[in-house]
């Protein structure tokens, strides 16, 4: 199997589809498959991937960081997923906004834009969240699922009010020091030579390397609940393994059994795209973790071309962390993602 994923990987990157990936395959918490492969860079010169190179996460931060605080925030008492947003933040209860709820925040059924381009008007983190305030619904509240950063930035304000402190200092206390992610944070300070290099940016002249490439956290300082995550596949595997282990890493608990199950439900029966709270789910069709996953699976994926795919029904974890925005917006990772999880899952019974 190891020979096979990385000879279809090395062919990814002659193609030029990705610059480089590091892939781990974990089975019944025994790990099968951590390698590197390719180039963290191409441009301006070659520089070979490493295992522990420090990838821009992009939306696995709202699986890596925002949901786990959300659920252990419901643990603690401070709110249940029915509560209103606008409990907390009433400003945000304008224009018909009033009956959302953290529930529909996480499961992307707020009726909310998926994105605006707030970065074009330099707009800060408040500018930002005054716009999603005073913002209009696309869609009913509970009626459609429509992916929105907006709700995940909106996560990130609410546990700043709720907690009192810095959602990067509460994530990192709660969670990343919890799992020895020693490595995963908001605003890296890493030497140039760790990071995957993404995006060219004409305002750096330059490629981004430790700076998120999303460009609104970028406005937002570089901190959000959409975006924002660095880390390595040694944290992630970490992260994975909690999961896996039902909010259990080296004995100690993280989250609830119960808050990991209900994370797991699918709260959009009526889409093409099934989501729990946070997690996509397999669905019908176009899964990125490909046709042979179980029904069961869940995950998420991330635009710079970083992914994570659980299969609980064999205890199976994919961590695919790749830098595909070095060379911009092309879209072969969306099928790289289901081909290279159907060699992988073709493995198992």
């Amino acid at each position: 199997m190891k020979e096979q994923i990385l000879d279809f990987l090395q062919n990814e990157v002659e193609q030029e589809h990705i610059p480089g990936a590091v892939i781990s395959v974990s089975h019944q918490g025994q790990s099968l498959v951590q390698e590197a492969v390719g180039y963290r860079a191409i441009y301006p010169s070659k520089e070979p991937m490493q295992a522990d190179t420090v990838f821009d996460l992009a939306s696995l931060t709202k699986l890596v960081a925002t949901m786990p605080m959300v659920l252990k925030l419901m643990e603690l008492g401070k709110w249940h997923l029915d509560d209103k947003v606008a409990r907390f933040l009433p400003e945000f209860g304008k224009n018909g906004k009033s009956e959302i709820t953290i529930k529909h925040l996480l499961t992307h059924t707020s009726g909310l834009a998926s994105h605006y381009e707030y970065f074009r008007e330099n707009l800060n983190t408040e500018q930002i969240l005054e716009r999603i305030y005073d913002d209009q619904l696309v869609a009913g509240i509970g009626e459609k699922m429509t992916y929105s950063d907006l709700g995940f930035i909106t996560l990130y304000k609410l546990m700043e009010i709720v907690t009192g402190e810095p959602f990067e200092e509460f994530v990192k206390r709660e969670l990343f020091d919890k799992l020895d992610m020693a490595e995963t944070g908001f605003r890296p300070s890493f030497e140039r030579s760790r990071y995957a290099a993404t995006e060219y940016s004409d305002k750096l002249n330059d490629y981004k390397l430790g700076i998120v490439h999303d460009e609104n956290t970028e406005s937002m300082g570089g901190i959000s609940g959409h975006a924002g995550l660095f880390s390595t596949v040694h944290d992630l595997a970490n992260y994975a393994s909690m999961i896996e282990n039902e909010g259990v890493f080296n004995g100690q608990r993280i989250l609830s059994k119960g808050s990991l199950r209900i994370a797991r439900k699918n709260y959009s029966p009526f889409s093409q795209e099934f989501r729990g709270l946070g997690w996509i789910l397999k669905s019908p069709q176009n899964s990125s973790c490909g046709d042979l996953f179980s029904e069961s699976s869940y995950g998420h994926t991330g635009f710079t071309g970083t992914s994570i795919w659980f299969d609980p029904e064999i205890q199976l974890h994919v961590i695919l962390l790749t830098n595909r925005v070095h060379f911009g917006r092309k879209d072969p990772i969306l099928r790289l993602r289901p081909r290279l999880h159907n060699i992988i899952r073709s493995h198992f019974n």
